[in-house]
């Protein structure tokens, strides 16, 4: 039987999480490894009862994702507890990426600063708790190529097994990751979506009986980890919330768990309530959620995914319904560029600040200028951006730039026009 937060023991397994909630028809469970309602079929997630939370306490704990220990399903001894111990990312001010596009006020949420330098870094250390708490003994997921990295990282420092599952054809920089803390690499001919299904079969097969999949059968603990987005960028902006945030979409959970996180902001007192637009960014190879916001559906048509931005190359996303339903709430909306686009954009960030970003940040950036270029963001509103990953892990998406090849001499460099 799973621990509950509720129990009297001397140490709360999942904080102030009380139960798992379902987000169609409201049931609720007992805090255990199951993702979806026996009722009606749809998620599940973490309900709470926070407490009193304040600033001072936040900025008073650790240097990393546990300052918002009490916000989030996790042992209250969890600072302690061997984890790669992500988070407090840079916000980075980007005024010269702001003059270029015309905005006013720009930020660049920089998560390839994590430690294998993506946001997975932040979902997995939420999971992994989870994991110790029910006792698994196996660390496994299906991935576009973070996750598997970020899994088997963690896994290695906490002391799991791990085996991770992988489209085949991922980019090599993803892969090698992913490989060398020592755990099982399978790729599966198939694409994202396969492979999901694959570990949905194997969770329930004797073979994975004691595994935790920090996506599928974790999946309500692990996503939580997405909203501790949320609670940095409000902290890093001098505790408010943005005007406007441009998010990139795989499943759309990380959008949709940001959206959660500033709303519990404004519920525990932390934050001011005032209105804030969440805009969505897909590459249009895997667009299934902007092609439904641009047709004004509800429900999301699966595609078969066709682009560069692989980490983002899910056809048939979970929360892509919820994400309409943000947009629309909040007055945003969800956009889409292609392939050219981004690898322009992953140029353009990296031009402007320095910020080397992977695929899925060139998506962001890209639908970015394609927001302020259509009217569609307030160039004068206080805007963020958040870039999930590192460019090294997606070399192949960019040339190798190199400007010229010489003899070794002052003449060969005048010669070639480079002085």
């Amino acid at each position: 039987m799973a621990i509950t937060a509720t129990e009297p023991t001397a140490v709360r397994a999942f904080g102030p999480g009380t139960a798992l909630s379902c987000r169609e028809c409201g049931e609720r469970y007992e805090l255990s490894p199951i993702f979806a309602c026996q009722f009606c079929f749809g998620p599940l997630e973490v309900a709470y009862d926070f407490g009193d939370v304040t600033r001072e306490e936040i900025e008073s704990g650790p240097k990393n994702i546990w300052r918002y220990r009490s916000l989030l399903p996790v042992p209250t001894n969890v600072a302690d507890l061997p984890n790669m111990n992500p988070g407090l990312t840079p916000l980075v001010r980007a005024d010269r990426l702001a003059a270029e596009l015309g905005l006013r006020s720009l930020h660049v949420k920089d998560d390839s600063a994590n430690p294998t330098h993506s946001f997975k870094d932040r979902v997995v250390a939420i999971a992994v708790e989870a994991a110790r708490t029910f006792g698994f003994t196996t660390l496994s997921c299906s991935s576009t190529g973070n996750l598997a990295g970020a899994v088997g990282a963690a896994a290695a420092r906490a002391g799991f097994d791990s085996c991770v599952f992988i489209p085949a054809g991922l980019e090599e920089g993803k892969v090698v990751m992913a490989a060398v803390y020592g755990g099982k690499v399978v790729a599966i001919d198939g694409n994202y979506d396969d492979v999901n299904r694959f570990c949905s079969e194997l969770i329930g097969d004797e073979a994975g009986e004691s595994w935790g999949f920090t996506n599928v059968n974790l999946r309500p603990y692990y996503a939580e980890g997405s909203k501790t987005l949320a609670y940095e960028i409000a902290e890093q902006l001098g505790w408010r919330l943005p005007e406007q945030i441009v998010i990139p979409i795989a499943s759309g959970s990380q959008l949709t768990k940001i959206d959660k996180g500033f709303q519990e902001l404004v519920k525990v007192g932390l934050v001011e309530d005032r209105p804030y637009k969440v805009f969505g960014a897909q590459a249009t190879g895997c667009s299934p959620v902007a092609k439904a916001w641009e047709n004004g559906h509800d429900v999301i048509q699966p595609v078969k995914p066709d682009t560069i931005a692989k980490s983002l190359a899910i056809g048939n996303p979970a929360d892509g319904p919820y994400v309409l339903d943000i947009a629309t709430r909040t007055g945003g909306s969800v956009e889409h560029v292609g392939d050219d686009e981004i690898v322009d954009a992953i140029k353009l960030l990296a031009r402007t600040e320095g910020i080397f970003a992977e695929t899925a940040g060139g998506v962001t950036t890209g639908v970015l200028r394609k927001l302020v270029r259509e009217g569609k963001l307030d160039p004068e509103a206080e805007t963020v951006i958040v870039n999930t990953g590192d460019g090294l892990k997606t070399l192949n998406a960019v040339d190798s730039g190199v400007t010229a090849t010489i003899k070794p001499s002052l003449a060969a460099f005048k010669a070639e026009g480079l002085a």
